[in-house]
């Protein structure tokens, strides 16, 4: 039997074509999504028409994963308000900043929904719509989320609100703002208060649950959210820490117990099984590596060959990688600071090796907060598109302190949609155990002088001047 899993993320849509029983990918496709922070939702539906053409009819199950927090509102008849806000559209900076205070403060939404709602919530859309266009706030009836939009395509048609075809998975739901992980419930009087008026929420299905079918007779599982796919994807296990180096860097780990960060740093999500997943999430990773290369007049292989070039803790060189403003530490308007600086480390290679520390402490903090929640590793799986980089990949244990293993370049999340949609088809209570792909492993001394620079620069910054660093 196979099974399909897809991917719909900002870029792009790729689809998987899987053996249920094994995972072994038999056919790939991928189409891209058009470019922007919103977006109309029949464009991820013509990509995955595209994507999955000559895979998904062969498919015996299909599930989707998508990008996370994307606001989908439907109208009485179940046709799309608006184009899709999307994660990284940050106009709802200041609807953040009211729910956050008009709720009681970080410390109720962390107690009561789990996370604190950041800009990219599914919550401060809502808000941002009813306060910048309240006639098409009016208009909704329903809110879905990006995988939901295509789980109910994929059965034929957009049901209207107030059927039970409407349907997400706690994973995803989790990073709404009205959905509390701990309690598996929505909160549907904190989505009603954001838009201002009562909203359908879709109904959360079971992990392993089977949702409907599409017209050529596939199951449908419920789908989840991108990092939840990812974590499906790679196996991860408690005791295992995912590091995902991309455009942003994200830092997670599964666990058997909710986290509740006042701080807003670490984020209370849900996994697909069951589970939860404490994520943590910087702006600045994979853009940073692309800036200094291009400051030096070079490319990215050359910034590695830079980089491997220099001595470890770069002459003495400390950047702060801020340079897009950063969501953790919470600093939107903060830009880049390199400190250390004299004539006799002013190199490019002490230059671009100070960069690649930078990226690497910087996520190495990230993992440091979900540790302080009592969430506890013992290997660390360093993925994302910048892993392709030796240096990334040559620095990292001695940053992180331990080995890290770098699992074989895939597609984690579509592989986790699919894997999902397996376990839909062979029911149980876990996924069906596919083999892990195989992992480098890489070695190295702790740098503990690096991290400890970084840190410094990092509290030395903070009092500063938003603007002015």
């Amino acid at each position: 039997m196979l099974v399909a899993g897809v991917d719909s993320s900002t870029q792009s849509c790729k689809v998987v074509l899987c053996e249920a029983q094994d995972g072994t990918v038999v056919g790939r496709g991928s189409a891209p999504h058009p470019e922007g922070t919103e977006a109309d939702p029949e464009a991820w539906w013509q990509a995955l028409q595209a994507a999955g053409h000559g895979l998904l009819d062969r498919a015996g199950a299909v599930g989707v994963a998508g990008q996370q927090h994307g606001m989908v509102v439907l109208d009485e008849a179940g046709e799309v308000v608006r184009p899709a806000l999307l994660w990284n559209d940050l106009r709802s900076a200041g609807a953040a900043a009211e729910l956050i205070a008009g709720r009681g403060g970080p410390q109720w939404w962390a107690s009561q929904v789990g996370s604190v709602p950041l800009p990219s919530f599914t919550v401060t859309k809502l808000r941002w719509l009813a306060t910048h266009e309240p006639d098409n706030a009016a208009r909704v009836r329903a809110v879905l989320l990006p995988h939901d939009y295509l789980t109910a395509r994929l059965r034929g048609a957009l049901p209207a609100p107030g059927t039970a075809d409407l349907v997400t998975d706690r994973g995803d739901a989790s990073g709404t703002g009205y959905y509390y992980p701990a309690g598996n419930r929505w909160l549907p009087e904190v989505a009603a208060a954001a838009i201002g008026h009562e909203v359908t929420l879709p109904r959360v299905a079971r992990p392993a649950e089977i949702v409907g079918a599409t017209p050529w007779g596939a199951a449908l599982s419920a789908g989840t959210g991108d990092n939840m796919g990812a974590a499906l994807g790679l196996g991860l296990e408690p005791g295992e820490l995912a590091v995902s180096i991309g455009t942003s860097g994200t830092a997670f780990a599964v666990s058997d117990v909710a986290t509740d960060d006042a701080s807003g740093a670490v984020c209370g999500f849900a996994d697909a099984t069951g589970r939860f997943l404490p994520l943590v999430c910087t702006i600045n990773a994979g853009l940073v590596l692309e800036a200094t290369a291009r400051l030096l007049g070079t490319d990215l292989a050359g910034l590695d060959r830079l980089a491997l070039a220099a001595e470890p803790g770069a002459g003495g060189l400390t950047l702060l990688p801020y340079l897009d403003g950063e969501r953790t530490p919470d600093r939107p308007e903060a830009t880049g600071v390199l400190r250390g600086l004299t004539t006799r480390n002013a190199t490019p290679a002490n230059l671009a090796r100070a960069t690649v520390e930078a990226i690497l402490a910087s996520l190495a903090d990230a993992a440091d907060l979900i540790a302080g929640y009592g969430v506890s590793w013992n290997r660390v799986l360093l993925t994302g598109g910048a892993v392709k980089s030796p240096a990334i990949r040559e620095l990292a244990p001695g940053i992180f302190g331990r080995d890290v293993e770098v699992p074989a370049p895939d597609e984690y999340v579509a592989l986790g949609a699919a894997r999902q949609a397996a376990w839909a088809l062979a029911g149980g209570d876990t996924p069906p155990s596919w083999p892990r792909r195989t992992a480098a492993v890489h070695s190295g001394p702790p740098e503990h002088e690096i991290r400890e620079r970084h840190a410094a620069l990092r509290d030395a910054t903070a009092t500063w001047k938003e603007g002015t660093s």
